[in-house]
């Protein structure tokens, strides 16, 4: 079994090939994925505890990404917070820091890194089971 995934991305077109290239390379079971800050935070609350990763987009259909990162703050330590933004600024990425997200990764150059790290999760994972 795969990293189980949430991913939070309204752009269907870019959430389906991502979950595919994850899923074909790196591991990861898409668990469910929202288009929105209060679905995705409805979504965490409710699954608390059943979540391995979370890769949260910044804008979103309603709210923001950042709101989503707030409610994840308080996750176990197994569980990590990633972003995937065409916005991955110096700026947005110091305060996706501040929000305790584990990593941030532009979307327009760092997939490559994206699915590095996703592999490296996998495997510790594993090392840990």
């Amino acid at each position: 079994m795969g990293l189980k995934t949430y991913i939070v991305e309204d752009n269907a077109t870019i959430r389906d090939n991502l979950i595919a290239t994850l899923e074909e390379l790196a591991n990861i079971d898409a668990m469910g994925t929202a288009e929105t800050e209060n679905e995705a935070k409805a979504w965490l609350k409710d699954k608390d505890q059943s979540w391995d990763l979370a890769i949260v987009d910044l804008f979103l259909k309603q709210g923001s990404g950042l709101g989503v990162l707030e409610a994840c703050r308080n996750r176990l330590a197994h569980q990590k917070v990633i972003v995937l933004s065409n916005y991955a600024t110096v700026d947005i990425r110091k305060r996706c820091i501040q929000l305790g997200v584990d990593a941030v990764f532009d979307k327009s150059n760092e997939i490559d890194a994206l699915v590095d790290y996703c592999v490296a999760q996998y495997e510790l994972r594993g090392a840990a089971n």
